[in-house]
């Protein structure tokens, strides 16, 4: 039976339906939900050259920075000093989602738990010490260096904001680590571990240390004479991807919950897999295998079909390695229904964020649930022979879509993917 025909996941299977209630977002697109969803709309890049350190020395000299945040505005000279990037837009995106959601936090304190991811935490912080311990001496280490480093401290600065006393950690797993907290913050609802949760991910690695160790890898695009043009999800002529920042975050709560005090409701997590290749530390196992798996089992979560399928947010790096072998995934995990789909990369216009990509990619597609709306994959002109699915090119176009699943997946080979139905009022 599909989710999208209104019984949604869990009915009449004994199991809660988990719903998104509130959104928000710290994008290179823009800081908050409204401005991002409008670019992403009309198409628009939000790559650039970078502006916060000197990369004239590096082969990548671009990047989806997240741009006109002003740290100091939202909290102050002390506390902006104090913390990390990732922690600041981690709690500017919490603000919007909280408000969004009108849940009273405080109000339900230890039911209501935060699962916010971070790939690396405060990649800068860690940098920015380790050159005045070396330089400097070890008096010139801040005493916020460790508290403003590691991977949990938006969470727990999110949950110190709006008193959430309930469950509270980091989930790390590389790029799919966001999606496995939206995943996994529904289950704590499921089981009955919290009412409500704040979930999601967030990430700023646009230093030195991060475009230089990814170059150090070969991972990024070198297309630095056209920054717009150079995140090409599925694209014959990708180089690489091109790294994004910033932070997206949603409320989880229960279905009848969030009805009965008269919430708007966005999606419904409806399905969410998890899976590992077991292949390679950095390489997707190039039969897709793994992706495959995931894929399925957050449909056989929601209960539903490849048919059921409206639209497919794909992890759609812009490496070599990661869209033909998603592209595989995707053709094995959904048979003859996947040339149907749209599915598109929106990483072709806010990069790569990392451990927040799928928390921000959770929101763009519950956002093309409520306007039956498909963003494009920007910059592709030429499709690669191996990737021959409906990646909506440069434009995007008004679709059905009861149902839409976001797929992630990280170094390690950790794979996820969640499935979100439209909920009929």
């Amino acid at each position: 039976m599909s989710s999208s025909n209104g019984n949604g996941n869990g009915a009449g299977h004994g199991r809660p339906r988990i719903v998104i209630t509130g959104i928000g977002v710290v994008s290179p697109l823009g800081n908050d939900v409204k401005t991002t969803w409008t670019a992403l709309r009309a198409g628009k890049s939000g790559v650039g050259p970078i502006t916060q350190f000197d990369a004239s020395a590096l082969p990548t000299r671009i990047a989806a920075e997240v741009r006109d945040f002003d740290p100091v505005a939202h909290f102050g000279v002390k506390e902006a000093r104090r913390t990390s990037r990732c922690i600041q837009v981690a709690l500017v995106a919490a603000r919007e989602a909280v408000a969004d959601s009108g849940l009273d936090i405080a109000g339900i304190g230890p039911d209501a738990g935060v699962l916010v991811a971070s790939g690396v935490g405060g990649l800068e912080v860690v940098e920015r010490s380790t050159l005045n311990l070396h330089q400097q001496g070890v008096r010139r280490v801040s005493p916020f260096t460790v508290p403003s480093m590691i991977a949990d401290m938006p969470a727990g600065m999110i949950a110190i904001e709006h008193g959430a006393k309930g469950p509270n950690f980091a989930v790390v797993s590389a790029c799919a680590s966001a999606a496995h907290a939206i995943g996994e913050a529904a289950e704590w609802i499921r089981r009955g571990d919290a009412t409500a949760v704040i979930a999601g991910g967030t990430e700023a690695s646009v230093c030195a240390l991060g475009i230089g160790s990814f170059n150090a890898m070969q991972a990024l695009s070198t297309r630095n004479d056209e920054p717009e043009r150079a995140s090409r999800p599925f694209d014959r002529d990708r180089d690489g991807f091109v790294m994004g920042e910033g932070a997206a975050i949603v409320i989880l709560e229960e279905l009848e919950s969030a009805r009965s005090r008269g919430a708007h409701i966005y999606a419904e997590v409806s399905g969410y897999g998890a899976t590992a290749d077991a292949s390679h530390i950095t390489a997707p196992d190039p039969t897709g295998d793994g992706a495959r798996r995931c894929v399925v089992r957050a449909l056989e979560r929601a209960h539903a079909t490849p048919e059921d399928v409206g639209y497919i947010n794909a992890h759609g790096t812009s490496t070599q390695l990661n869209d033909a072998a998603e592209t595989k995934a995707i053709k094995a995990a959904l048979g003859e229904a996947a040339s149907t789909i749209p599915m598109s990369s929106t990483k072709s216009m806010h990069g790569h964020l990392l451990g927040a990509a799928g928390a921000l990619e959770a929101v763009i597609s519950v956002l093309a649930i409520r306007d039956q709306f498909v963003p494009p994959t920007i910059n592709l002109d030429e499709p690669d022979p191996e990737c021959d699915l409906d990646y909506v090119p440069n434009v995007g176009r008004d679709h059905r879509i009861d149902l839409a699943i976001s797929t992630s997946f990280g170094f390690g080979g950790h794979n996820a993917c969640l499935a979100f139905s439209r909920v009929e009022e």
